[in-house]
């Protein structure tokens, strides 16, 4: 009998998610003669057995397509609202794998992701999970898909923002996703030639980064970009002890869900900022709230190339019965890490981190007394 395995998306979309979903199909279908089956809409597609058939026509022409042709949600295979009720639809969800007679399931998603995939594995399922997040948090591995698309959109903003940053004499403070964790916002922050970057795995002290705004005027610059990941926070708000705290999901808004990144929940912070700096430097401040335009439209050439060549490492390790699993990057190269090994965890940037230093050595302002 010919093969089948089973491939959907979730959480966040992503650039990159349809290139993976490609070179995985492509790589399943014509050099391994398998059948592929794609669920729609995430885990919830897999319980309701909402399936298209990812054959050579549906793959065509998605490799520069933003999104996935999947279609995503949020929804957790053991917290399923289902008819008004949360319920676990684990159960369900391996009743449907073997309706199908799959030989592995293959997720594409961040950190959620892989704890559900785990739950699924758990279950008997042969799951396999591919890491894509614009955050770059993802445990286990040295890069996800979608994080080099975001850094170049984050960075390619403050670009444009020098202009306007100079011309009026102005602090601007651009504010990037990255709730728990700041790659997205050094990186951009570096890339952009950001005058101050704030990133949560160093709390700032607000004086700091006003004085090194102020050495800035004394020196004729009478303008600072700041780069400012949402989830930042300063020493006097910082809460103990940080590793666990930066680890608990957004605070729960009415309706029970978290507030989305860029939202007024979220921006609360940033623009208290602002206001602060303007107040302490006499400089007029204003904020760019980037939001989900950083993960949205075409794929850069180095996430395409990344997500197809995890796809295809996927397929292989498919091939090989490997399972439970994430397929990894390691420099030019690929390697299976156990998802045992990387649910429930993040990759945080080390405070000495190289881009940290390098950072410091041209002058950045990381928001702390550290020269």
């Amino acid at each position: 009998m010919t093969k089948s395995i089973g491939i959907l998306t979730s959480g966040g979309d992503c650039p990159g998610l349809n290139a993976a979903i490609r070179a995985v199909g492509k790589t399943a279908v014509d050099h391994y003669g398998w059948n592929v089956v794609g669920f729609q809409n995430g885990f919830r597609g897999l319980m309701e057995n909402r399936t298209v058939k990812l054959d050579g026509e549906a793959l065509s022409g998605i490799l520069t397509v933003g999104g996935t042709i999947l279609g995503t949600s949020r929804d957790k295979p053991h917290k399923m609202p289902v008819g008004g009720k949360v319920l676990d639809m684990t159960d369900a969800m391996v009743e449907v794998y073997r309706q199908h007679h799959l030989h592995a399931l293959v997720c594409l998603g961040g950190g959620g992701t892989a704890k559900n995939a785990f739950r699924l594995a758990q279950k008997g399922i042969h799951v396999i999970n591919l890491p894509k997040t614009i955050d770059n948090d993802v445990a286990g591995t040295d890069i996800s898909f979608g994080y080099d698309t975001a850094l170049t959109i984050a960075t390619d903003a403050i670009d444009r923002l020098h202009s306007t940053a100079h011309s009026h004499h102005r602090i601007i403070l651009v504010e990037t996703m990255g709730h728990r964790v700041g790659w997205l916002a050094l990186g951009a922050g570096i890339g952009g030639g950001a005058d101050v970057v704030l990133i949560p795995e160093i709390p700032y002290d607000v004086d700091l980064v006003a004085e090194a705004i102020l050495r800035r005027v004394r020196r004729g610059k009478r303008f600072s970009i700041v780069a400012v990941a949402e989830g930042a926070v300063s020493v006097a708000r910082q809460r103990e002890p940080p590793p666990k705290e930066l680890a608990k999901p957004r605070k729960k808004v009415a309706n029970g869900a978290a507030p989305p990144p860029g939202s007024a929940a979220t921006a609360s912070h940033t623009l208290q900022l602002a206001q602060q700096l303007e107040q302490r430097t006499g400089l007029e401040s204003r904020v760019t709230i980037l939001g989900y335009v950083q993960r949205g439209g075409t794929p850069s050439p180095a996430d395409r190339v990344l997500a197809t060549r995890l796809g295809t490492a996927c397929a292989d390790f498919i091939a090989q019965d490997i399972f439970g699993v994430l397929v990894a990057a390691r420099g030019d190269d690929f390697e299976p890490v156990p998802l045992e090994d990387v649910v429930g965890k993040l990759k945080y940037v080390p405070v000495d981190h190289p881009w940290i230093q390098s950072a410091r050595r041209i002058g950045v302002c990381l928001g702390d007394a550290v020269p």
